[in-house]
């Protein structure tokens, strides 16, 4: 694994204040970071009338990378409070940095939240909670967490993953590789784009695990418009079922992952911006302390309307009976 540098953007003192400043009146005018309509309707109208520097530093991943590290927002250790014991705790803490996520997604596109998941927020809380250690999911510490597309299993799953850091006193790294970075003969990316298996619903969807409908099979490459794109998640994709030839070049593409994987260890007010079509993303083991300094993320997901880098095959999946919410209608 790589420790290079990702891509950086870097908001200047000026755009940096304009979006707290912006965040804390939203949040003053409705007492919380709870999403309503109306709250959806306010942040839409205030993202749309961000400067333009903002709005420059938010266009779309542009390089191989499938990524960029948006720098110059302020996060103080102080004020937002101890890191939350789990997600369900949480509630409004640092709402203003909600709200902030929220702008900035809104002004990449259209935010989603997932009804059965942190309880239907847009934006979530990622945090080390007890008695899930060993999970693939966010709220798991000692173990590694799997290079992964973020909701791999569903077909509205997001194009953009962001990840804004409240605290990381360890500098616990996030782990990324991007598909366009890898190496593979013609014959794997062939192989690979055959739907030969389904990729099931991850252990923060616990209703999913129980749909009765027949599990899809996917592809895990294909090429869109601009180059090779990757629906990807080995610790939910059943590969014991697959044919040698498919297990085979299945673990090539996950050996090059690991090559060509970097590790972004993100300082507070820092928010990785990820293609969740081009990068696989994980986190490195660590052991959490519960006492109130573990790392604390905050998890935001956009759909951008228009984006063709789909297979139109997904539309007709059943997503396992998980419903996404998108804040606005388009």
């Amino acid at each position: 694994m790589s420790t290079g540098a990702p891509p950086v953007r870097r908001l200047d003192a000026a755009s940096s204040a304009e979006l707290h400043r912006t965040a804390g009146e939203i949040l003053a005018a409705f007492g919380t970071s709870a999403t309503s309509p109306e709250l959806l309707a306010t942040i839409a109208e205030s993202a749309a009338d961000l400067g333009g520097a903002i709005r420059e530093h938010l266009r779309p991943v542009d390089t191989d990378d499938g990524l960029f590290v948006l720098r110059g927002l302020t996060v103080d250790d102080t004020r937002i409070g101890p890191t939350p014991a789990s997600w369900a705790e949480a509630g409004d803490r640092a709402a203003g940095h909600d709200i902030v996520m929220l702008l900035l997604a809104a002004a990449m596109g259209n935010p989603i939240a997932w009804k059965g998941q942190q309880g239907g927020r847009f934006v979530h809380n990622i945090v080390p909670a007890v008695g899930h250690e060993q999970a693939q999911t966010g709220a798991s510490s000692d173990v590694l967490l799997s290079p992964h597309t973020e909701d791999a299993f569903h077909p509205c799953r997001a194009h953009l993953l962001m990840l804004g850091c409240m605290r990381n006193h360890d500098h616990i790294a996030t782990t990324a590789a991007s598909i366009r970075k890898v190496r593979l003969e013609d014959a794997d990316i062939a192989t690979l784009s055959r739907p030969e298996l389904p990729i099931l619903p991850d252990d923060a969807y616990f209703e999913a695990q129980g749909f009765a409908g027949e599990p899809p099979d996917v592809p895990t490459l294909w090429r869109s418009a601009d180059g090779l794109t990757l629906r990807f998640d080995p610790a939910y994709t059943p590969l014991e079922k697959a044919t040698p030839a498919y297990r085979a070049a299945y673990e090539r593409l996950e050996a090059e992952l690991a090559r060509v994987s970097v590790a972004v260890s993100l300082d507070p007010g820092e928010v990785l911006v990820v293609d969740n079509d081009l990068v696989v993303h994980g986190r490195v083991p660590f052991k959490a302390r519960y006492d109130g300094t573990d790392r604390w993320l905050k998890r935001a997901s956009v759909r951008v309307p228009g984006r063709g880098s789909r297979p139109p095959a997904e539309a007709a999946e059943h997503g396992y009976g998980q419903a996404v919410t998108k804040a606005y209608a388009a």
